[in-house]
């Protein structure tokens, strides 16, 4: 696809998320309580960007997607998100609250409860599975890539714990992968994520599982396609090394004492209170 082709599934994707969000307030499934969540200033916010973002970046993903790809995009972009959006609205349940993380997921499985979380994370390696037969060679690099495509998807899910945070780490991993053979893959997307970034970074809205999940996994498609065997294999050992750290490390301690990554983070967020 031209350049322009893929300028115009960006301006495409940022339109149908500003559509879509819209469409949602105006009309919220179950009624807007259900989808309020108090954020890191113990402030009402909607979740209702997630499954606006997730619709937006899957729709134009499966236009910008090469025919071999486009039921991949479609199987992650909207597996991923919907049960993303399930995990927002089930885990927000009291009984739910204290299983975060692997451990509480495994703490629920001890005490004989299926988690919500857990639900997400096999969905969504189920759905990397798939996909990952329209990118990998042979049966392991398959694997590889759906290990890609979900690690990716649980990687951009894991930073969405401040406002904007997410949606510029898929900006900054993302839009270099504009350029390639696959390059309109992720176009519809990064705008998809663009529509909804000034009210992210206000508070006003925030992705959520839903938004963040499917973002993840498409960019997680967008890199698997971006190398051979080899490059998938060395993507999968960092997203493993970089999830394994997330159980022992807060990511947003590490963001805080590194300059450079504290400024981006900043940028364009409200001031935090002292």
């Amino acid at each position: 696809m031209t350049t322009a082709g893929r300028l115009g599934l960006l301006a495409a994707g940022a339109a149908l998320g500003r559509a879509v969000l819209a469409l949602l307030v105006a009309a919220p499934p179950g009624g807007a309580a259900l989808w309020l969540r108090r954020n890191h200033r113990d402030e009402h916010v909607t979740l209702l960007a997630g499954p606006a973002v997730a619709a937006a970046a899957t729709v134009t993903a499966c236009a910008g997607a090469a025919p071999s790809l486009a039921a991949a995009a479609l199987v992650v972009g909207a597996g991923s998100g919907m049960v993303g959006v399930y995990d927002d609205l089930a885990g927000g349940r009291p009984d739910q609250q204290s299983d975060k993380g692997f451990a509480g997921h495994l703490r629920a499985l001890r005490e004989r409860r299926l988690s919500s979380g857990l639900v997400k994370l096999v969905v969504v390696a189920f759905t990397g599975i798939v996909a990952g037969r329209s990118v990998g060679r042979d049966p392991l690099d398959r694997l590889v890539a759906g290990g890609v495509i979900a690690g990716t998807a649980n990687l951009v899910n894991l930073l969405d714990l401040r406002p904007g945070r997410a949606i510029k780490a898929v900006l900054v991993l993302g839009t270099p992968l504009l350029a390639g053979r696959h390059g309109s893959l992720i176009a519809g997307p990064l705008g998809a994520a663009t529509a909804v970034l000034r009210w992210d970074l206000a508070e006003e809205v925030m992705l959520g599982d839903g938004g963040a999940n499917a973002l993840g996994a498409l960019l997680g498609l967008r890199w698997a396609v971006a190398g051979g065997p080899g490059w998938r294999r060395l993507l999968l050992g960092v997203l493993v090394m970089l999830t394994v750290a997330s159980e022992r490390v807060s990511f947003t301690t590490v963001i805080e004492v590194t300059p450079v990554l504290r400024r981006l983070d900043a940028l364009g967020r409200r001031p935090v209170a002292h």
